[in-house]
């Protein structure tokens, strides 16, 4: 596995300015940000965006929604993400600034720096293997480096105390990002651009109205940045701690595992980290928390635990399809959202598609399958498949009538623009095409309707105006799309959870 920030300045900024590390999330494949991407790269030309826009009081830094925020539910109800897609111009130029040569040498050396204590980083953004997405190729990271580390930890320590940041990203201090990157005092005495950290730091606050607390969720260029700070808690952690006796700190990007031969000595160790870290913003998450000294059983999550137990009871416990069913329903309750469900989905997905018959229940496996989708909001990707075979079942007439009961299930999850970007991939599908109404404005110029997605208001150049049309995101129409997805459609989706 290849750390990006093992590259070179020229193939990490080719690398960052793909789309899939412009946005890491998953969308349908007629959704592609790699026409604005490029378009915008040859208008700013190794300029800032700084220099096309306005004169005060009509600048970036003093205008909201010049990000986009696209919403997920974690749960169908309150506990809601934003993830931000930052404007292309300030994107391309965020990416440009940290590809410079001498900024990118300067980082590789810092972060060298500041991993060289007692603290075993193991979340750094790496690069996939060919056909291998974004997401797959960190989860394998995860699987390998973080949990299986800990399995290995287990034959030197008998107790591991876990946990991990609230809210990482929403409370990050913006201006820690020079402190990790120059060091705090040096950060601190000088404010100017001739710290390259200022410039990573101002265009941040550029791109959200100025805010100081919290940096965008949803880009590979941002992970890049949250480690960069959360190395430097991991040096300040060290400097407390590096002879303080016999323990092991594992860190997975915003979690944390303490591994030691006490209680009490894990507990020491936390409220130092918990100190660090308010030196940034952050907060350790109280409910999270948690000590074991079955390090081996407390090392693998335990909806990873249950889903392996659950596809070993497959054929004795469930010998129907609206059992099996009810068994994931189950499931997505206790773990909701889980890369264990998604695997669990996909395989359900695998044993369906080969049925031919429309089962006499199968109104009651829909409206199962729906209900998984509301608690788990996240997999309604994998479970579409599902959905849509089933549906494929039904006699001609009753198709769209189930679909549009699935589609009016679903729009009352509250503020998941996210979920309905798929809702309308399989609701307009080749043979459903549905009218499908919705205010998320990805699905409106899916539609074929005009939409902004970010606020161009302080932009003074008609050539970036015109590289930004938000109509060149579309690449094709679901529409072109089979009615029942693909494995290779599904295949983000099977990776992704394939070591969850």
């Amino acid at each position: 596995m290849t750390r990006i920030i093992d590259l070179d300045a020229t193939a990490a900024q080719e690398y960052l300015l793909k789309p899939e590390c412009y946005f890491r999330s998953d969308f349908p494949p007629y959704i592609s940000f790699h026409s604005i991407l490029e378009d915008v790269a040859a208008v700013l030309s190794d300029r800032p965006y700084s220099d096309f826009q306005k004169p005060k009081p009509n600048r970036a830094f003093e205008m909201s929604g010049v990000n986009y925020e696209i919403i997920s539910t974690k749960d169908g109800r309150f506990g809601w993400r934003p993830y931000e897609l930052i404007h292309p111009a300030i994107y391309v130029t965020l990416v440009q600034t940290l590809c410079e040569k001498a900024n990118w040498g300067l980082l590789q050396s810092r972060f060298a720096k500041l991993q060289s204590g007692i603290v075993e980083c193991t979340g750094f953004p790496v690069l996939p293997e060919p056909g291998q997405p974004q997401a797959g190729a960190q989860v394998r990271t995860w699987w390998l480096l973080y949990e299986q580390r800990s399995l290995e930890l287990s034959l030197n320590y008998t107790h591991i105390l876990q946990t991990d940041v609230t809210n990482c990203y929403g409370s990050l201090y913006t201006h820690s990002i020079p402190w990790a990157i120059h060091g705090y005092e040096a950060a601190k005495a000088d404010h100017s651009s001739n710290l390259f950290g200022n410039e990573i730091d101002k265009h941040i606050r550029n791109s959200r109205y100025g805010q100081t607390n919290g940096i965008m969720q949803g880009s590979v260029l941002v992970d890049i940045l949250a480690e960069i700070v959360l190395a430097y808690v991991d040096y300040k952690i060290s400097e407390q701690l590096r002879d303080s006796g016999d323990f092991h700190i594992l860190r997975y990007r915003d979690d944390y595992r303490v591994f030691a031969q006490s209680d009490r000595i894990a507990t020491d160790v936390v409220r130092v980290i918990s100190d660090c870290l308010r030196h940034v913003g952050m907060k350790l998450g109280e409910g999270k928390t948690s000590q074991s000294t079955n390090i081996v059983e407390a090392s693998i999550k335990p909806e990873k635990l249950a889903g392996i137990q659950l596809e070993d009871m497959d054929v004795t416990q469930a010998t129907t399809i609206q059992k099996q069913l009810l068994r994931l329903h189950a499931f997505a309750r206790k773990y909701p959202n889980s890369g264990a469900l998604n695997r669990l989905a996909d395989q359900a997905f695998e044993k369906i598609s080969t049925i031919d018959d429309a089962p006499a229940d199968l109104s009651v496996q829909v409206a199962i399958v729906c209900d998984i989708a509301v608690v788990s909001p996240r997999t309604f990707p994998a479970l579409s498949g599902i959905l849509a075979k089933l549906i494929s079942l039904a006699p001609n007439k009753d198709r769209p009538e189930l679909w549009k009961r699935v589609a009016n299930k679903m729009r009352r999850i509250p503020h998941n623009g996210h979920l309905e970007i798929w809702l309308q991939r399989v609701t307009k599908a080749k043979g459903v095409e549905l009218d499908f109404d919705s205010t998320e404005p990805i699905c409106q110029i899916v539609s074929g309707k005009p939409a902004h997605l970010w606020n161009n208001d302080w932009i003074d150049n008609d050539d970036l105006i015109t590289a930004l049309d938000t109509s060149k995101v579309l690449v094709g129409k679901p529409e072109d799309l089979a009615a029942i997805p693909s494995t290779d459609e599904l295949s983000l989706f099977r990776q992704y959870s394939e070591f969850s």
